[in-house]
């Protein structure tokens, strides 16, 4: 089959795309990623075709918004520039159109592929890597910035997220991307959250152990497990000033805010006063320098980028901002994890991650080092967080999501 991949975000959202472009690729087929340029080498390295769409530069001008990761106002530049990129996505799809791609395969938030499916009638796949884009009544996801959710029922939680909707995202999002819509002659989208989805069929990249299925969640909607793609990022193995770092003393504690984070100064000052305190060594993720402290103690160490699945077997725990890949990997490893959640989906994984018992959560507010401090001791020695951990581990080892992937992807492919 000859398979376009459309993906926008950042690592977390993109790089399984790659993992499953690399794995559709060994079987035999011909694979192509539309993504940010920052993941050129990604996609090179995976052996996918690659085209950029968008610069480096305007890239890290949209991770650069000051509201970004504000959990409530966060949305607005977030969507702004999904609808900024929704023609430019449809027109690359028309061109590839033409040599009519066998299937295409996309994020939910890559808009131009469903204005390029209701126009030309291509077929897509639609691949949520987060459960947080999959709306129920029964079982509503946390949303960002909202107060006292874990005394609401699941039903009010799915009136304010639609009240968001209708607040906050249809209006920055709808008025140009029906623009876009009536200048192809196509009907106006009324909700963006219902209208996203393809029909042909959506992916759950998030197993039923971890997110049980709803019966109300769109028909189309078919669940795999975790995308384990980490090692397809900026480096495929561990650096060796990492692995001298690593073998030179106890496991240390692993802190890093994800990605895309530019505003995250604070977080890693935290880290490091959390390590003098508790004794630990420590290593801080963060591809901006300018995000941690200049001068750091002998026993800290600043890593750009390392695979998770290679470094967190050989730590004491992970202190992240609850990105869905990262708390898959630290499930997949069997470590400790603390949330320290920011916006977007951040808030509903720390929730799932608490209430399974396989992590601690502390709002930003009340990440400080005391605080901080005592629940990673009682994360580390919690018999019932160890045995919760345990048996995740053990279902990790057991599950391949990118395969599962694959294979679904193979099989609607068969019947077209």
């Amino acid at each position: 089959m000859n398979i376009c991949l459309v993906a926008l975000g950042t690592y977390g959202d993109v790089l399984p795309f790659v993992a499953i472009g690399h794995q559709l690729s060994q079987r035999g087929h011909d694979v192509s990623l539309y993504a940010p340029e920052p993941f050129r080498q990604s996609a090179v390295r995976a052996g996918l075709d690659f085209d950029a769409m968008c610069t480096e530069a305007e890239y890290d001008e949209a991770l650069s918004a000051p509201d970004l990761w504000h959990p409530r106002r966060g949305l607005v530049p977030l969507f702004e520039m999904m609808v900024s990129l929704a023609g430019r996505t449809m027109r690359w799809l028309e061109k590839r159109a033409r040599g009519r791609p066998d299937l295409i395969i996309a994020s939910p938030n890559a808009f131009g592929v469903r204005l390029a499916q209701d126009n030309g009638g291509l077929p897509v796949i639609t691949v949520h890597v987060t459960p947080f884009l999959i709306e129920s009544r029964y079982a509503a996801p946390r949303l960002p910035g909202l107060p006292l959710q874990a005394l609401m029922p699941s039903r009010l939680r799915h009136w304010f997220g639609r009240g968001a909707d209708r607040v906050l995202i249809d209006p920055v999002s709808l008025p140009p991307l029906n623009a876009l819509r009536t200048a192809l002659g196509l009907p106006p989208v009324k909700r963006l959250r219902y209208w996203w989805n393809s029909p042909l069929r959506a992916l759950l990249m998030s197993p039923p152990w971890y997110v049980p299925p709803q019966m109300d969640w769109p028909t189309q909607v078919m669940q795999v497990g975790f995308p384990m793609a980490d090692r397809l990022g900026d480096a495929g193995d561990l650096a060796p000033s990492l692995e001298a770092f690593l073998d030179a003393g106890s496991p240390p504690l692993i802190f890093t805010y994800g990605s895309g984070m530019r505003q995250g100064a604070r977080f890693f000052e935290v880290a490091v006063e959390i390590c003098r305190r508790m004794g630990r060594r420590g290593i801080l993720l963060a591809r901006e320098a300018d995000q941690v402290p200049a001068s750091l103690p002998a026993d800290v160490l600043h890593v750009r980028y390392a695979p998770l699945s290679l470094l967190l077997p050989r730590s004491a725990a992970l202190i992240h901002h609850g990105g869905i890949g990262t708390v898959a990997q630290a499930l997949a490893a069997g470590v400790p994890q603390m949330v320290v959640p920011v916006a977007f989906n951040h808030f509903d994984d720390a929730q799932r991650l608490s209430r399974l018992r396989l992590g601690a959560v502390l709002r930003p507010q009340a990440f400080r080092p005391r605080r901080a401090c005592r629940e990673i001791e009682k994360m580390l020695a919690s018999p019932a967080m160890i045995e919760a951990r345990t048996a995740a581990h053990t279902r990790m080892e057991a599950d391949d999501g990118v395969a599962s992937a694959c294979d679904e992807i193979e099989r609607v492919g068969a019947l077209l």
